[in-house]
């Protein structure tokens, strides 16, 4: 199989074969706030594949640099508290945490739905990866979605 046909299937397979039986509402993935001191922030959707069986939709965007170009920074303090927000059910059932700082990245802990803030002064991108993998089929994924925010530690 040549790679052409490797990706195109990858990339559309929810679509030709449906992904699971599960329905994801709506149209895009929901919205994801994120709270400082009792503040809270909108974040940016990046890529991602969203929908039931048989129509999936993928959206392929640019990484949390470009995506946020031009954005103010969220300021925080050494160490703060950022939590995740999401007003969805169900809940994803896996996500992870990447951090930019000078083009290196970096895998952040999530604990209770929550990062803490670098200890360092800087600008820190992070990209925030969310997925409903099915309960039933292993290795099934029902939709994913990146969010993009963008922190200055002060």
């Amino acid at each position: 199989m040549n790679r052409w046909l490797v990706a195109f299937v990858i990339l559309t397979g929810c679509n030709l074969i449906g992904c699971s039986n599960n329905e994801m509402s709506g149209e895009k993935p929901p919205k994801v706030l994120i709270e400082i001191e009792n503040e809270t922030y909108e974040t940016i959707l990046g890529s991602y594949c969203w929908g039931g069986f048989g129509k999936s939709t993928c959206v392929d965007t640019a990484g949390p640099i470009k995506l946020l170009e031009g954005k103010k920074p969220i300021g925080v303090k050494p160490g703060e508290t950022i939590s995740f927000m999401m007003n969805y059910e169900p809940k994803p059932n896996e996500m992870n945490v990447v951090k930019i700082n000078d083009n290196k990245e970096s895998d952040v802990v999530v604990k209770d739905n929550q990062i803490t803030a670098p200890m360092q002064k800087g600008v820190y991108y992070y990209s925030y990866r969310v997925g409903w993998m099915d309960e039933k089929e292993s290795n099934v994924s029902n939709g994913d979605a990146f969010y993009a925010f963008v922190l200055e530690v002060k």
